[in-house]
């Protein structure tokens, strides 16, 4: 998996990408921001657990923050200075795995 920053026409289509799915990217600090609500705090928690072996497993962790249900994320590759393929993986594993707990996103702000 490629730790070079996204450019050009793979970094756009990537955006565009994470954007239909609610992920808002952030140019300033490079890097892509989403939220869930979650049936409680046991599920939001049990996804922070699933995802944090994922996150573990590709020695690539997120930036998040949990209160209560919600959980906010924000990803970028600090070593790539922005966002890389590394970020694309995990985002879409997490959407799937909210998904899959029924999470609803939350409206950017």
């Amino acid at each position: 998996m490629s730790t070079e920053p996204l450019s050009g026409e793979a970094r756009t289509r990537a955006l565009a990408e994470l954007a239909a799915a609610g992920w808002r990217h952030d140019p300033e600090r490079d890097e892509i921001r989403k939220g869930w609500r979650f049936a409680d705090f046991s599920t939001a928690f049990g996804w922070m657990a699933e995802i944090a072996l994922i996150a573990e497993r590709a020695d690539h962790h997120p930036d998040w923050r949990n209160v209560w249900n919600r959980v906010e994320v924000a990803l970028t590759t600090h070593d790539a200075g922005g966002l890389t393929e590394r970020d694309l993986d995990l985002a879409r594993e997490m959407d799937r795995r909210a998904e899959a707990r029924g999470a609803a996103v939350l409206p950017p702000g």
